[in-house]
């Protein structure tokens, strides 16, 4: 048996829960996820749908905007492939400025659902970077590089 290939609406469907990212629009996100999805980024690891919408809800905790642009978009059978760039704002990081980083995601799809998604993208200049002393730190050693 072969694995159903995800609807190109489907695809356009998560993505415009992207945009913009925001609390409200986290049920209609969870409904593009499978029960069991296991979800990875740099950050952290979480499997099942209750445990990515809560660290999702964490990660929006304080921002005052973040949407992603997608760029481009592949399926190969049962599995997507999409590239971003993130814009968020939060008065903690860049001191409130928009903080933009570029990344991608893999997506395997059952169905019309997702059931996992893995996204890349560099910490560092997301996070690390955007801290005051920190930030100056990290991007005094990378101009030596």
């Amino acid at each position: 048996m072969t694995a159903e290939i995800p609807s190109i609406d489907s695809v356009t469907h998560f993505c415009a829960r992207f945009q913009p990212l925001t609390t409200s629009e986290l049920p209609a996100l969870a409904e593009c996820y499978s029960d069991d999805v296991d979800f990875t980024d740099p950050l952290h690891h979480h499997v099942g749908r209750d445990r990515v919408m809560t660290y999702y809800a964490e990660l929006l905790d304080g921002v005052q905007h973040c949407h992603f642009d997608f760029h481009d978009r592949q399926t190969v059978g049962n599995t997507s492939f999409l590239t971003w760039t993130m814009h968020l704002t939060h008065p903690r990081l860049g001191g409130g400025r928009t903080v933009n980083v570029a990344g991608c995601s893999r997506l395997q799809w059952r169905g019309q659902r997702v059931c996992r998604h893995r996204d890349y993208f560099d910490v560092g200049a997301m996070l690390y970077e955007q801290l005051p002393l920190l930030g100056w730190m990290i991007r005094s050693v990378k101009k030596r590089l």
